[in-house]
């Protein structure tokens, strides 16, 4: 090497460090509870089973690294085989954190349920902090009678701890299938001014906090019209088995006020421990 490319590769802006996480999660069903039927676990993500009293699998994953950055990249696969419940959350709320220029971090979700089946995906608060920079997606493959429920809150800064939101890059794209015919399909895109866009009435009205639920189960129906709204919620029941909950709240505080009751109502086990502390 040249005395000239040396000093080339000393100059050179070092990148930072990315973290890398995959989590693979299988669940059959034995007798009337659900059990682990595969796990793998790489990098970042890990995952934990607290003692459960119901017969679904209560899991809790966590990512090691602390938060998500730019250029972070993070896969979640489950699977809830024939007849089995896996209700799965995060050990705490995740945080995006502020990210270089065109370094973006990723999250990709995937959740197959066989029929009979369920999911319920139930992470804790994603708090964005000022220019954090994240682009998720769910896929979601439903097959016969498999259900769902999903529940994705999102904070944008802490009220109580003065933090403003100014520019944000998040997107977040949802794909439900039945059999492999699409029957939802959603798209979030907040990128640029934070204040500007989350003061506009069509997006959040000056929120601090919001939320979206999505059931996919038979139950969808009887539940709509049982369900006790908070006056900053609404929900659509999209077909007979498909029930989409929009909720927005002023801070992360009252986002978990109002969330937690909706979560009790739409859910087929007992709420996750993680969420009372």
């Amino acid at each position: 090497m040249t005395y000239s490319a040396q000093i080339d590769m000393a100059q050179a802006t070092p990148l930072p460090q990315r973290a890398q996480g995959a989590l693979h999660l299988s669940a059959k069903r034995r007798g009337a509870d659900s059990v682990i039927a595969d796990l793998r676990q790489q990098g970042a993500l890990k995952a934990l089973f607290p003692r459960s009293h119901g017969a679904a699998l209560d899991a809790v994953f966590l990512n090691t690294a602390g938060g998500l950055t730019g250029g972070d990249r993070m896969a979640l696969d489950i699977v809830a085989q024939a007849g089995a419940h896996v209700v799965l959350s995060s050990q705490a709320a995740e945080r995006g954190y502020a990210a270089l220029d065109d370094q973006i971090a990723h999250v990709d979700v995937t959740l197959q349920v066989a029929d009979g089946g369920r999911i319920d995906w139930l992470p804790q608060e994603t708090i964005l902090f000022d220019c954090a920079a994240l682009n998720r997606r769910m896929n979601v493959d439903l097959a016969g009678s498999g259900q769902c429920l999903i529940v994705e809150p999102v904070i944008f800064g802490r009220v109580a701890m003065g933090e403003v939101v100014h520019q944000l890059h998040l997107t977040d794209q949802w794909r439900i299938r039945r059999d492999g015919a699409l029957i939802f399909a959603d798209a979030l895109r907040l990128i640029g001014d934070a204040d500007a866009l989350l003061a506009r009435p069509a997006i959040a009205g000056g929120a601090g906090a919001m939320a979206t639920l999505l059931l996919a189960s038979p139950s969808a129906a009887g539940l709509a019209g049982s369900l006790d709204l908070p006056e900053t919620a609404g929900a659509t029941l999209l077909a007979d088995d498909l029930l989409l909950i929009r909720l927005l709240a002023a801070d992360g505080f009252t986002l978990r006020r109002d969330l937690i009751p909706l979560i009790e109502a739409l859910s087929a086990a007992p709420i996750p421990r993680v969420w009372r502390l």
